[in-house]
């Protein structure tokens, strides 16, 4: 009779732990998903700390800009989901559309291109063991490059839904063509969902990084990204481009998947013919074959 009672307290709490870890993962795919739509989005970046030896360092600017975002929900499965960001920029009346970062969430993802430097992303194997229960976030350049990407767990507590981590990364837009006193940004990242939207707030270190030699943190800056919810008919122009556009950026990113599904290290040209990748691919129409994207994505690759 104990034997038995063991055996069905056993059954029961498996059973238990299964509908909790369930319940959790559509908590997480609620979370993520609520990151999609129309937003009025405030960048705000400033340098906090350096360790310069340098008397005469400057920091970078303080920066506060505003714009209005659309997140496109472009894959929607049980364990991945796409978000692609868009940009709208200028005036009501003649809106300019910028195609801006896309972030991937997979579940319990063991491939992983860890940024090294320069244009090198070094690929790992992670066991399945230390990635139970997580979610990736892969963070792609505007060109559908890889950036960076990290995986944690996301945290739903005291009312709070939210995920963080810490990876290495290129530079930031906002930096790589005014800074070369460092080359390497160790991101620390955390994406909380809030009533009104949500934040992306940043603890970063501008990091210095040789061979054959110790990283050097030059210094620290804190970023904090509002991104707050608006009528989605706001972002009509960006709904408009991406329809007319996602047949093409589709074919770019199904290369760039051939390329992720190699499992080996990726190292990119900087430029080719003196233009870097996203003003190849930028120029390209609407119903570009796969053929065009797939040599130019190619000419970039060693």
């Amino acid at each position: 009779m104990k034997k038995l009672i063991a055996i069905l307290t056993i059954t029961l709490f498996g059973i238990s732990n299964g509908i909790a870890q369930k319940n959790k993962k559509h908590k997480d795919i609620d979370a993520i998903k609520a990151m999609s739509g129309c937003y009025k989005v405030a960048f705000n970046f400033s340098e906090t700390f350096n360790y310069s030896n340098d008397s005469l360092y400057k920091p970078s600017n303080v920066k506060h800009d505003k714009a209005l975002e659309w997140v496109e929900l472009v894959t929607d499965k049980n364990n991945e989901i796409q978000l692609q960001h868009i940009l709208i920029v200028g005036p009501k009346t003649r809106p300019h559309i910028v195609k801006h970062w896309r972030q991937d969430w997979i579940f319990e993802n063991q491939d992983m291109f860890m940024f090294q430097k320069g244009n090198h992303w070094k690929y790992m194997k992670l066991t399945k063991e230390n990635v139970e229960g997580q979610w990736t976030q892969k963070v792609y350049q505007v060109d559908d490059s890889p950036r960076y990407e990290g995986t944690a767990t996301w945290v739903h507590v005291d009312g709070k839904s939210y995920w963080e981590n810490g990876t290495d990364a290129p530079l930031a837009r906002r930096e790589h063509t005014k800074r070369s006193d460092y080359n390497v940004m160790h991101r620390r990242n955390r994406h909380e969902i809030t009533t009104e939207g949500w934040i992306h707030e940043q603890d970063n270190d501008k990091i210095v990084r040789d061979d054959n030699k110790e990283d050097f943190v030059l210094a620290q800056e804190k970023g904090f990204n509002s991104y707050t919810r608006v009528q989605n008919d706001q972002c009509e122009a960006a709904q408009k481009w991406w329809k007319k556009n996602k047949s093409l950026w589709k074919k770019i990113r199904n290369k760039w998947d051939k390329v992720f599904d190699m499992k080996k290290d990726i190292v990119l040209q900087p430029k080719v013919n003196n233009k870097k990748l996203f003003s190849h691919l930028f120029v390209l129409k609407a119903d570009a074959s796969k053929k065009e994207v797939n040599t130019i994505i190619d000419q970039f690759l060693n």
